[in-house]
């Protein structure tokens, strides 16, 4: 761990309005300088390693607000993730841990074959006879908080339906790498149509590698440094296959874990070039915005945005998504109050901390419905699931829709 990055705090306090668990506790210890004080003595032999520590440690969402409101610059959610990351690779992973992150996640195949149950399970009408009758408050809480976040699936995952390469409408004006994020295509499958239909329109030849693998982010999250290194190695072996102009992305997780590749392999120069060609799809798309501007027709209704922290504090995207959403004639724009704070999701945090995602979750909830808005709008897969069941529960007049969804629709319409 970079200690110059620990002693850089100034302990000033300008992260402590930013941060989601803070707000929520106002205790020091869930608070980003807390965390950084924490890392710190430990490096420095102040503290020992125990299980009350690691409880505070764990209670950071990594959704790196602190380095965006840090005067110096200081991210104290990489700094629990770089923790993370030390700690494992001297205990080492555990038996279910080694099985997810080494063994499913980063083979597509099997974790496509992994979602043939779950399918099953929904299609059958199962699902809905175990929700009707309450079965699952007999099984652990974890299962059963997973099974309620879980929207319908798609019949198939889109890798296996499109096309590899999808030809550009009308003059061809370049070529993308298109990166299908896993979940993407397992559950928000209509997203990334979107995007390569919109892609495909503005004059884009779109590749879309069928044996590209998860991005690492699940692996980053686990602690799994190794595993992450060598999901970057074949992606960006893998995309360097092909004569492309950018590579995008319609996940915010995945934008920030792919650009981030040049950080993980520092001084390998494939990783360099593969991060300066990753674009957030709304990246890409507001570079033809007036292009785009002619394809699109009026949508009569009111939308807001909520910034997904891998796209707001990770890549520092904002305005992007706004312009193009008010490109839509019609739409009527209505900015959320604190658009954006985390919603809770934080990869499996609303899982394994599901009362600490549940309030920060109402905040949302609350600022969603103060805006008055009929579409609720976002951009990563973990917001979606986790702001699709609390539309679900509370406000289930407000669509949820991801930005590409929102412009194909008007572009169709």
């Amino acid at each position: 761990m970079d200690y110059v990055k620990l002693i850089n705090c100034m302990r000033c306090g300008m992260c402590l309005p930013a941060c989601p668990t803070y707000k929520e506790t106002f205790l020091e210890t869930a608070s980003p300088r807390g965390r950084v004080a924490l890392i710190r003595k430990l490096q420095e032999g102040e503290l020992d390693q125990s299980e009350r520590l690691l409880e505070y440690l764990s209670l950071c969402l990594d959704c790196q607000a602190c380095a965006s409101a840090c005067p110096c610059g200081v991210n104290a959610g990489e700094l629990v993730a770089d923790f993370t990351c030390e700690r494992k690779s001297d205990t080492g992973l555990g038996y279910m841990e080694d099985l997810i992150l080494r063994k499913l996640v980063p083979h597509p195949d099997r974790l496509e074959t992994s979602m043939v149950p779950i399918r099953m399970y929904q299609n059958s009408g199962l699902q809905k006879l175990v929700r009707t009758l309450g079965i699952l408050k007999m099984f652990p809480k974890p299962l059963e908080r997973m099974e309620g976040l879980l929207p319908p699936l798609p019949s198939q995952p889109l890798r296996q339906e499109i096309n590899e390469i999808t030809p550009a409408v009308g003059t061809e004006r370049g070529t993308v790498g298109f990166f299908l994020g896993c979940v993407m295509s397992l559950i928000f499958s209509d997203a990334s149509r979107a995007t390569i239909k919109l892609l495909s329109s503005l004059g884009y030849k779109v590749i879309t590698p069928r044996n590209q693998v998860c991005c690492g982010a699940p692996n980053m999250l686990g602690g799994d440094l190794a595993g992450l290194k060598d999901a970057a190695h074949t992606n960006i072996d893998i995309f360097a296959g092909y004569d492309v102009d950018y590579i995008v992305t319609d996940c915010g997780g995945c934008g920030a874990e792919l650009k981030k590749y040049a950080h993980h392999l520092e001084g390998y120069a494939p990783a360099g070039a593969f991060s300066a060609k990753t674009r957030d799809i709304s990246q890409l798309l507001a570079l033809h915005a007036d292009e785009l501007a002619a394809k699109l027709r009026p949508l009569n209704k009111k939308i807001t945005y909520h910034d997904p922290c891998h796209i707001a504090h990770c890549q520092g995207i904002r305005t992007e998504p706004r312009a193009l959403l008010k490109l839509v004639p019609g739409l009527e724009y209505k900015e959320l109050d604190a658009a954006d704070s985390c919603c809770g999701s934080a990869g499996t945090y609303n899982i394994t901390k599901p009362e600490m995602s549940d309030r920060i979750l109402q905040r949302k909830l609350d600022t969603v419905r103060n805006s008055g808005a009929e579409i609720l709008v976002t951009s990563n897969p973990g917001c979606l699931l986790q702001l699709k069941k609390g539309l679900a529960d509370q406000l289930p007049n407000v669509k949820l829709m991801h930005l590409t969804e929102v412009l194909a629709e008007s572009m169709e319409a």
